[in-house]
């Protein structure tokens, strides 16, 4: 558009330009807006999506669910019903599910903690084996297990998580509950009492959680077999445990 020349009156025709220019202007800045506001929440947008998904992985990498194990473990124990000796299952991976818990390729290391357990039944006590969820053959471990017969009880689970007595019995396929111990049973003579370090607890024992450097100790027998039996209170435990 030329310059007026001074003296000259306003062009309709000049107007008209201006202002359709003016307009045509201002028409492209408030595209420009909505761009940039439409890019912002856009962006904004993939953000939160993000931070759900990662609160949501970061949260399944955590939760006892993930990798097989479950948030909140079984609390009774099933298994055989005969008197000892137990010795370890052979079919490793059915014990294993039956405890509710899965079979992994290496040992776990985000929990990582050891509870001792000694079975005494009418005065003497009773081995538990080596090798319980172990499955050597298909090189598989349970996060639940025992490399040994002293007892120890590892737990070495991928995902922290609370373990209990009951899925270790189920592993060792040994039944009970507050009224037996395998075949061993209950009645007027005999009683199956449940310490941890020592103290005596009631009700299932199968419903014990794990805890590092517990010590359990299941207990069965009359009044005189168990007067000569000594409770530990706790175990000395290998250097590294």
């Amino acid at each position: 558009m030329s310059e007026r020349e001074p003296g000259r009156k306003p062009d309709p025709a000049d107007r008209r330009a201006h202002t359709a220019a003016f307009r045509a202007a201002e028409a492209r800045r408030e595209r420009r807006r909505r761009w940039l506001v439409r890019g912002t929440i856009g962006l904004v947008a993939v953000a939160a999506v993000g931070g759900i998904a990662a609160v949501i992985a970061t949260n399944q990498g955590s939760s006892g669910s993930s990798h097989g194990i479950p948030a909140q473990p079984r609390i009774t124990a099933e298994g055989r019903t005969t008197l000892p000796p137990w010795d370890a299952p052979s079919d490793v991976a059915a014990a294993v599910a039956a405890a509710g818990l899965p079979m992994l390729g290496t040992e776990g290391s985000a929990l990582h903690i050891h509870t001792h357990l000694d079975v005494l039944a009418d005065g003497k006590p009773v081995e538990v084996p080596a090798q319980i969820g172990v499955d050597e053959a298909a090189q598989q471990i349970s996060p639940l297990h025992t490399h040994d017969t002293t007892g120890i009880i590892h737990v070495e689970s991928p995902v922290h998580a609370d373990f209990s007595l009951g899925q270790f019995l189920t592993e060792w396929q040994v039944s009970a509950s507050a009224d037996h111990l395998g075949g061993l049973k209950t009645d007027a003579t005999h009683t199956l009492k449940t310490y941890v370090n020592g103290k005596q607890t009631d009700g299932d024992p199968a419903a014990l959680l794990l805890h590092d450097h517990d010590e359990i100790a299941l207990v069965y027998g009359t009044a005189a077999e168990d007067a000569g039996v000594q409770v530990p209170s706790g175990y000395t435990w290998p250097s590294g445990l």
